[in-house]
């Protein structure tokens, strides 16, 4: 056998993996009700710490693009983008997003009003109305991103400008090198990554099979179950194979490129042929909402009321996104070569959140206006089976088969591109953190996460190990903490570097040099050269 496959990661991950789908399918009751305990706990007791971190994660990055580190690029300071910008942000929200947007897109709005957000409105009011529109733009909005952001600029940063391999174990070398157990610990963080990669994957991929079953069954009586899920996922293995195969540059960039060309035709069909000026209205209104209190959502513990509401959702989803940093983390930095720091946290902090929420002002405010309109069925769907809500939502409008079909063909491709980007983030974190991992190791995951889906399929799994996968984020807190304080101290001392090179070069401080930056880099001649006059008195 090759030495790059008796890699102590890639076989400890295998192993591990395996064992937690053998016990989630031989025990799927036991091992799920497990899970979920551990998840409530976790999200009860820490939902708090979940907050305060997402929260403080955002400001990071915007303290970051504001600073004097803003113009410091992802490579060599000469360095220009891999990637278009289109084809950038095409990548990001195949990767970040997947089929959560299309398969929430009507449904959790619709959640939302039949549920109201802390237990804030009356079910099936105005109010609930609003406050749908405006939670669903918080819990798909900037804060979402924040843990993708922050891996991928730090990743970003020790692997194209350090030179690094992009493993989060690389970049915490200086804080683990101190203990005896040094490469133990490195090999656990590296395998954590593994671990909730394939897990968070094997569970999208899983949820997918379900939307494309329940579409097809919707439109053409397909019979919901096993056989169909096992065709689908077999068809869907083959082409993402394929897309693997032709390597990022050609596979993913151009499946996710179509997939935004399709997602923006489809929101641009629902905003002309839908209610539209009750569209734009609900749109801009949950802006505003969204804008003015970001930072009470941001911070909302909710401990006057017993309502749970934030546990099944906001604190749901910060644990997961930070479960799957590694994931999104190391493939958006993989794709963003080139760019400086403030071009990065503007794309991938604003940008796909901005489009997401733009995607849920279009079909959740649709079916929002719809449903309190003229009781248009769809609470009733969302209630009665999630998978199918979009495609019920379809049916209201004009060419729905045609909806239905892109829809379909929208989580299709998403499913594909997911699968793809995490069998390469996945191969390289089983690699030693190669920019070219072998395809044969892409192939080996991709068919082991098929594997994985169609057990948990099977079994009844799915749930549990999602929320397994889940638990794991509240550890890994503490891990990005350190990453974020790696980053600083490297960048400081980046900074320091190109500005001492600038000096002795031009033998003149460079423009941006701090009075303190500037002693340190002639402290050595006596002198200090500014870089203009002040006014004279």
């Amino acid at each position: 056998m090759n030495d790059r496959y008796r890699q102590p990661v890639f076989l400890i991950s295998v192993a591990i993996i395996l064992v937690l789908v053998a016990i989630g399918a031989a025990m799927p009751q036991a091992f799920g009700a497990a899970a979920e305990a551990g998840l409530d706990w976790a999200t009860h007791s820490f939902g708090w710490f979940f907050l305060l971190s997402i929260f403080g994660f955002v400001a990071v990055l915007v303290f970051l693009a504001f600073s004097k580190y803003g113009d410091t690029r992802l490579g060599p300071p000469d360095s220009v983008p891999e990637f278009s910008y289109y084809s950038w942000v095409s990548m990001l929200l195949a990767a970040g997003f997947g089929i959560g947007l299309v398969f929430y897109g009507v449904a959790e709005p619709m959640s939302h009003y039949l549920d109201p957000p802390h237990a804030m409105a009356e079910p099936g009011t105005a109010e609930a109305a609003e406050l749908a529109i405006q939670y669903s733009f918080f819990n798909w909005g900037v804060s979402q991103w924040a843990a993708f952001s922050i891996v991928g600029l730090i990743i970003g940063f020790f692997q194209f400008r350090k030179g690094k391999p992009g493993l989060v174990s690389v970049v915490l070398d200086p804080v683990t090198r101190r203990f005896r157990a040094r490469r133990q610990i490195s090999g656990a963080l590296d395998i954590f990554a593994v671990v909730a990669t394939v897990m968070g994957v094997a569970t999208s991929l899983g949820l997918g099979v379900l939307q494309v079953n329940g579409g097809l069954s919707h439109l053409y009586g397909v019979p919901e179950g096993f056989l169909w899920q096992v065709i689908i996922l077999g068809i869907m293995f083959v082409a993402y194979m394929i897309s693997a195969a032709t390597g990022l540059e050609k596979g993913i960039r151009l499946l996710s490129t179509i997939n935004l060309t399709v997602a923006l035709g489809l929101m641009v069909f629902v905003l002309v042929f839908g209610p539209t000026i009750a569209i734009l209205d609900i749109f801009v209104q949950g802006i505003g909402d969204y804008l003015q209190y970001f930072v009470f959502m941001s911070l909302q513990t909710d401990p006057y009321s017993d309502s749970g509401w934030g546990y099944g959702w906001t604190i749901f989803y910060w644990a997961w996104v930070i479960a799957w940093s590694p994931f999104v983390g190391t493939f958006v930095a993989r794709i963003s070569y080139g760019r400086s720091i403030r071009e990065f946290v503007v794309g991938v902090l604003v940008v796909p959140p901005l489009l997401a929420c733009i995607w849920m002002g279009i079909f959740g405010g649709a079916a929002l206006h719809l449903e309190a309109a003229g009781n248009a069925g769809l609470a009733a769907a969302v209630q009665d089976n999630i998978t199918t809500s979009l495609f019920h939502f379809f049916e209201l409008f004009p060419f729905s088969t045609l909806l239905s079909l892109l829809g379909m063909v929208l989580v299709f491709i998403f499913l594909i591109t997911s699968a793809d980007s995490a069998s390469y983030v996945v191969s390289q974190l089983t690699d030693k953190g190669s920019i070219a991992p072998p395809l044969a190791k892409r192939l080996i995951w991709g068919a082991l996460m098929a594997a994985i889906c169609l057990t948990l399929i099977a079994t009844g799994g799915l749930e549990a190990l999602q929320a397994a996968a889940i638990l794991a984020a509240l550890p890994f807190i503490l891990v990005l903490y350190a990453m974020v304080w790696m980053l600083f101290r490297e960048l400081a001392a980046d900074r320091q570097e190109q500005l001492a090179r600038l000096y002795e070069d031009n033998n003149q401080t460079p423009v941006g040099a701090s009075l303190e930056e500037a002693r340190q880099m002639t402290e050595d001649d006596g002198s200090v050269t500014t870089e203009r006059e002040g006014p004279q008195g």
